[in-house]
């Protein structure tokens, strides 16, 4: 590549070096651009869900709906719960103590449609030879929380040989199955208090906004030094002084 020169300065890139470092400098904004994205992105469901927090209650009816139409948002129900069905959703740490998702159907007033209510986390048995202990809640009852859509796929190791309560994961069309009645494509985070002894702190999806903020500033810097030691490795002093 030609030199060029700044008084008593030379600038000599070379070619291999000078490929390096522009591939470097792509990868470094790409990726700042990838953060920049995904913090907008997390924006965007944080000014969702502040906006949905402010709103009212959303009733879920005694009929199968959309999934989509209430995801995320703030709703109520009001059923029976179906102790007996009660699952474990196991592998769920809180503050550092293993335990479990307690996940209980409840019977829509009125129908006979389910709907799957994550009653909150429960820790377990240290020895894991022995489940909690739910208490059964019987007569009618009123609870809210927040509306969740499960993953579309989840990975199993061994699917088709799950039996008993506990289970690794959520699959609600195992348990539609299993239950063997009509079941609401969603799962209730419940907020409500039952005084059942659940912990029910809910990480807020739209996390990681500052995180991503962060990333993305690094990989700019990343570039930027990337321009200034390609300038500096290629200016050379002229051996002449002029």
């Amino acid at each position: 590549m030609k030199a060029i020169r700044f008084g008593p300065w030379q600038f000599s890139p070379t070619r291999w070096p000078t490929a390096a470092s522009v591939s470097f400098v792509i990868l470094t904004l790409w990726l700042g651009q990838w953060q920049t994205h995904r913090a907008e992105d997390k924006q965007a469901l944080r000014d969702r869900l502040d906006g949905l927090a402010a709103g009212t209650a959303k009733p879920i009816p005694p009929s199968i709906v959309p999934a989509d139409e209430f995801a995320l948002q703030k709703v109520e129900v009001q059923g029976e719960f179906q102790v007996a069905q009660t699952v474990f959703i196991d592998n769920r740490v809180y503050r550092g103590r293993p335990g479990y998702f307690v996940v209980t159907p409840l019977r829509i007033e009125g129908s006979t449609i389910l709907v799957a209510i994550n009653r909150g986390w429960v820790a377990g048995d240290p020895n894991r030879k022995v489940l909690p202990i739910v208490q059964p809640i019987e007569g009618m009852q009123r609870l809210s929380g927040i509306a969740i859509k499960p993953l579309d796929r989840v990975y199993e190791i061994d699917a088709d040989t799950v039996t008993g309560p506990v289970r690794q994961n959520l699959n609600l069309d195992r348990l539609r199955v299993e239950w063997g009645m009509a079941l609401q494509p969603m799962v209730i985070q419940q907020t409500s208090d039952s005084a059942d002894g659940f912990v029910r702190d809910w990480p807020r999806p739209d996390a990681g906004v500052d995180v991503h903020r962060a990333y993305a500033l690094q990989w700019y810097v990343m570039a930027a030094v990337g321009v200034l030691l390609w300038i500096t490795l290629n200016l050379r002093k002229n051996d002449d002084g002029k």
